[in-house]
């Protein structure tokens, strides 16, 4: 549990390293991405469910999230 949780925040440093590029719409994307995936982990723990399984799910729910909050700006 705890190497999936260095991974996890490790691969996330590395992807918000190439943030400075990014126009809004890929920024939205991507904080959405990174919330829905931190809260599906989280709700995956704490049920005894898969963290993995809620990472993603959480992460592709996030990252659509994003491109719709920002397409209504």
């Amino acid at each position: 549990m705890k190497r999936i949780a260095l991974v996890v925040v490790a691969v996330a440093g590395l992807g918000l390293a190439g943030c400075s590029n990014m126009n809004r719409t890929e920024q939205s994307m991507l904080s959405g991405g990174a919330m829905g995936a931190a809260g599906g982990a989280a709700i995956g723990a704490l049920t005894g469910g898969s963290t993995v399984a809620g990472a993603l799910i959480g992460g592709a729910a996030g990252t659509a999230g994003g491109y719709v909050f920002d397409r209504s700006r």
